[in-house]
């Protein structure tokens, strides 16, 4: 833009927190995966997140975000082991699966039992089984840490993410 172009008119503003909050969230794109553990009773439990990130290399680290009334919820204590999948296009079914009806998620032969019986999800682009290593409960959601143990890479597929609540691939370069 040069000096004599006149800019555009911010976007209307929220007039509250959660409002805005939600609007500016449904403009992030945010990869897609899915985390599944066991539960106390040995029951295979899981979900889809858009929180994961990399902490640290080494150790190797990650986080993901989840609400403490969620039914995987209680599979979320230090020493319990976790397997994190990274989601592509020909896997969104199972996005789609991990965020409905926690009574269906694993039934069916989308899954196996991996290392130490956790839930490992077919045909992702990678998965990472990991031990957690801190959970930090924030108002009713918590932050949980994860230090990553091993993992294998799966087909490879364009990247899946969420954004203005649909599911997407990347466009362009740019």
């Amino acid at each position: 833009m040069n000096s004599l172009e006149k800019p555009e008119e911010p976007a209307t503003l929220a007039v509250d927190d959660l409002e805005a909050f939600k609007r500016a969230f449904r403009r992030h794109a945010a990869g897609v995966a899915a985390v599944t553990a066991l539960d106390p009773d040995g029951k295979p439990v899981g979900f889809t997140a858009t929180s994961l990130a990399s902490l640290a290399a080494v150790p190797p680290l990650a986080t993901f975000n989840m609400a403490q009334v969620a039914s995987a919820w209680p599979a979320m204590f230090v020493g319990n082991r976790v397997a994190i999948h990274t989601l592509g296009p020909r896997t969104r079914h199972l996005a789609e699966r991990l965020a409905a009806d926690n009574t269906q998620r694993f039934v069916g032969d989308h899954w196996k039992p991996g290392p130490y019986g956790v839930p490992i999800l077919e045909g992702v682009t990678s998965w990472m089984l990991g031990r957690i290593i801190e959970v930090h409960p924030v108002h009713n959601s918590a932050v949980i840490v994860i230090q990553i143990e091993t993992g294998a890479l799966g087909p490879a597929d364009e990247a899946l993410l969420y954004h203005e609540r649909a599911y997407r691939t990347p466009g362009a370069e740019v």
